[in-house]
């Protein structure tokens, strides 16, 4: 009898261990189709700029309304989930996030883009708030940089399928197709995530859980943002997020303007920087493991890899001086992977410090942060574009941002001390 429960108990492991793996692939394809939103204004940007008079300083602020949206969604979409599950949770984001997407196509003027896109902040809000706390219902500590690391690397996919798909659906059937062309991908994604998500029967963490993290109610808000940990995780979200927003509503336009490409030859350009940091996204999540392997703790072995990432944007600061297309074309590459490997350790940080019950929150505080900082950097990218026409200071600004961020998340939060408050 003995021996048949330990059997049945295997059985059971191994089967949840397959399932949270399956789990990892619907967050990946969830991603993917996020950024594929995201990502179709910033392809048709030198396009809109012709047939509906968008200019680089409006751009710059729809840019920013958007990130302001994103910024107010998190902040409630964390919340949303840790209250309601990740199960019906993700499907109703999914949902708002995708209606949000395709009602682009209805935009004709600037301000009734302004408008769509406001909307489309608030829904895509929610992916990584309830992708993350799936992630920590689902993974082990030490294998959470790793799955958070390749559902994250779906950001890439997406970036990637985007001037696959759009520049063939406008030159075929017109710029307004283009917002339409996901939403097919939407509604079979909820349809799966219904069907095949259930919390899991196994407690991966239970080795990890501290007394704290034993009742069942959230810690407030009030509590979280008194904490070290959450500056720390916050301001480190502040200085390096706006970057890869950075890369992806801007780098279509970058190789436009200073290598003359039009629609028919971005793809090329953004698919190889945008596969670079799929790449960056894996290997970044791995990168913890072979540190542990050499004796360091979880923590500071997080806290390396995301040294080595910190020092791997660096070259960025020389972009602007570069004349050849392939020799930019390298050195984004680069900068895109490292930020990635950055974002799948900053983002598991959160699961690192926190209990279960406020990862959904942290989360949501810590990516609110991060969009704020977009906010400025998107209205200021505009407004230098406008005036100057130069990418200069942003390759600077991207260049710093990572060591800066990676100084100031160590002097609030020395070496990821996990998080002791009472309710």
């Amino acid at each position: 009898m003995v021996w048949q429960s330990n059997q049945s108990d295997a059985g059971s492991a191994q089967q949840s261990s397959s399932m949270r793996w399956k789990i990892c692939f619907l967050l990946f394809a969830a991603t993917s189709i996020n950024y594929m939103d995201r990502q179709v204004i910033a392809i048709l940007k030198p396009t809109l700029m012709q047939t509906i008079g968008l200019t680089e300083l409006s751009y710059g602020h729809i840019m920013g309304g958007f990130m302001a949206a994103y910024a107010l969604g998190l902040l409630l979409a964390g919340r949303f989930v840790d209250r309601v599950g990740t199960r019906i949770g993700y499907m109703v984001i999914m949902g708002l996030w995708s209606l949000s997407a395709m009602s682009h196509a209805l935009a004709n003027t600037v301000t009734e883009f302004a408008v769509a896109r406001f909307s489309l902040g608030l829904g895509e809000s929610g992916n990584f708030p309830a992708a993350i706390k799936t992630v920590s219902e689902w993974f082990p500590q030490k294998e959470r940089a790793l799955a958070t690391g390749l559902f994250n690397s779906g950001a890439n996919l997406g970036a990637i399928l985007a001037p696959l798909i759009v520049p063939w659906v406008t030159l075929h059937y017109g710029w307004h197709a283009a917002f339409l062309a996901t939403g097919g991908f939407s509604a079979l994604w909820i349809f799966w995530w219904f069907r095949h998500y259930r919390k899991p029967s196994v407690d991966y963490t239970l080795s990890e859980i501290s007394p704290q993290d034993l009742p069942r109610r959230n810690i407030s808000w009030r509590k979280l943002f008194f904490l070290r940990q959450t500056w720390g995780y916050s301001i480190a979200k502040f200085l390096t997020d706006p970057i890869w927003w950075f890369f992806l509503f801007y780098l279509p336009s970058f190789f436009s303007q200073k290598y003359h490409l039009d629609l028919s030859h971005l793809g090329l350009p953004l698919i190889i920087v945008y596969s670079a940091s799929t790449i960056g996204s894996i290997g970044g999540g791995w990168l913890p493991s072979p540190f542990c392997k050499l004796g360091l703790s979880i923590s500071r072995a997080r806290l390396l890899a995301m040294l080595v990432c910190a020092f791997l944007v660096l070259p960025i600061l020389a972009l602007n001086s570069v004349q050849n297309e392939w020799f930019s074309i390298a050195l984004l590459s680069l900068a895109a992977a490292a930020h990635q490997g950055w974002s799948a350790n900053l983002y598991t940080t959160a699961s690192d410090m926190f209990s279960q019950r406020a990862v959904g929150s942290i989360t949501g505080i810590g990516g609110m942060a991060g969009a704020l900082g977009g906010v400025l950097l998107m209205n200021y990218a505009g407004y230098i574009l406008h005036l100057t026409g130069s990418y200069t200071t942003l390759f600077i600004i991207a260049g710093c941002a990572y060591m800066l961020a990676f100084f100031l998340l160590n002097l609030f939060a020395p070496g990821l001390k996990r998080v002791e408050v009472t309710l």
